[in-house]
């Protein structure tokens, strides 16, 4: 009874979608703030990584709770990001939560991702929709995941039901988010065996080009890609197991930078161990990771989809490098991308809020930092770092004369030897964003 009255409530208060104003004509830039399903979410469906979370084997995970309750939360967190300024809300509508089992269409949260889109847009942002963050129905999993073609149908009638759904509002599209990190992830919570990584990686290939023109069947005039997570030194070699295969099928290249590499600094090293607040940021490994991507699809434009800066639990850095330096002066290093004729077209922070880190509470990435493990309400605080975002979207940027608070690394190997020979200049001119 409480759930179809939920249904009905929902419904009422999502409206006809058909009815929606879309986002306006695209801004100059795009600013954004980023979220994604299971991470946030809550009250989790059966999926995969609800299984990896769940598993004996998995003791090194913490336990899931609820997220941070995005689920009945999302009105008043996209209230947050309008106050921002931000025009762009990226969020991925989950598989699992719509369709919990085979061609069973769960009505009750169809409506539900139906207001966060109503609600985003009618705060002028343009939805980013992700299809695909690392989450698939527990079915799915039972079939045996992307180890079988039938994945590759079942997600692409999925994917037409999400897009027909959300076409005509403006909507930005992500296929698959950061695929071969995906991959790692599937290997390492043994949802797949290493050795079938070409079968995924080649079926993941097939799924973003055939959504790619689906996309733009039923959504003229969309904007489509698939983000990558940018590794120092590697990234040419991880493209060529997905990104080279897809190049024709992108509107734009999506780059997820978190961290750097130099000749001082290996700090890197940390995240292998799932230690990310001990990484040292470097901030001017953004630059060299847009020039990467400027030079390897000249005719591209780049927005960077994800870059934030973890903190332990939410602890000031042992360093005192805050999160709005790390916010500006990356904006900086996006800035000084464009000066030097790098076409960056958007900025997305990850995340909103504090969220769960595929297995962990203890990075904590959000603008607005929750205590998800201690906290029952759930209480978002607001960090530095959003009045700081405030003020860069305000002012399209630093302004000329910023002194980043972290200088360039000695020999940035972010893009391997051609970084460190061919730096940057600095320090040099930046030009607004918009």
């Amino acid at each position: 009874m409480v759930r179809r009255a939920l249904v009905v409530v929902l419904a009422l208060v999502a409206g006809t979608l058909a009815g929606v104003t879309p986002a306006v004509a695209s801004p100059a830039f795009f600013w954004g703030v980023a979220t994604s399903g299971y991470q946030s979410e809550g009250s989790a469906p059966d999926s995969n990584w609800r299984r990896y979370e769940q598993a004996k084997t998995s003791s090194s995970k913490e336990p899931y709770r609820d997220a941070v309750d995005f689920r009945h939360r999302y009105a008043e967190d996209i209230e947050r990001a309008k106050q921002l300024g931000v025009n762009v809300f990226r969020f991925s509508v989950e598989w699992a939560r719509i369709e919990p089992r085979p061609g069973q269409v769960d009505q009750a949260e169809l409506a539900y991702y139906d207001d966060v889109v109503r609600r985003v847009v009618a705060a002028g942002m343009r939805p980013m929709i992700t299809l695909d963050h690392w989450v698939y129905p527990g079915w799915v999993a039972d079939q045996g995941g992307w180890d079988t073609d039938r994945t590759r149908d079942a997600w692409l009638a999925n994917a037409r039901r999400v897009v027909e759904r959300y076409k005509g509002l403006g909507a930005l599209w992500i296929t698959i988010n950061e695929p071969t990190v995906y991959l790692q992830q599937e290997i390492s919570n043994g949802g797949l065996a290493a050795w079938k990584a070409p079968w995924m990686l080649s079926r993941l290939v097939q799924v973003h080009r055939a959504a790619y023109d689906l996309i733009h069947q039923l959504d003229p005039g969309a904007l489509v890609s698939s983000n990558t997570a940018f590794i120092p030194a590697v990234q040419g070699v991880l493209d060529a197991s997905f990104l080279d295969h897809v190049k024709d099928k992108l509107d734009f290249a999506g780059v997820d930078y978190y961290y750097g590499a130099s000749l001082d600094n290996v700090s890197a090293a940390h995240a292998a161990n799932g230690e990310f607040w001990k990484v040292t940021p470097q901030p001017d490994g953004i630059y060299y990771a847009l020039r990467y991507y400027a030079r390897k699809f000249p005719n591209l434009p780049l927005y960077v989809v994800e870059n934030g800066m973890p903190t332990d639990n939410g602890a000031a850095r042992p360093d005192a490098y805050t999160r709005s330096d790390h916010l500006r002066d990356h904006v900086y290093w996006v800035q000084r991308a464009k000066a030097d004729g790098v076409n960056v077209i958007g900025y997305n922070y990850w995340s909103l809020t504090d969220n769960y880190e595929w297995g962990s509470y203890q990075p904590r990435f959000g603008l607005y930092t929750v205590d998800a493990a201690s906290d029952p309400a759930l209480t978002r605080r607001p960090t530095d770092a959003v009045s700081a975002y405030r003020q860069l979207i305000a002012d399209h940027g630093v302004p000329g004369g910023y002194t980043p608070v972290r200088p360039p690394g000695f020999c940035s190997v972010v893009d391997g030897l051609s970084s460190c020979l061919d730096p940057a200049r600095y320090p040099g001119p930046v030009v607004p964003l918009g």
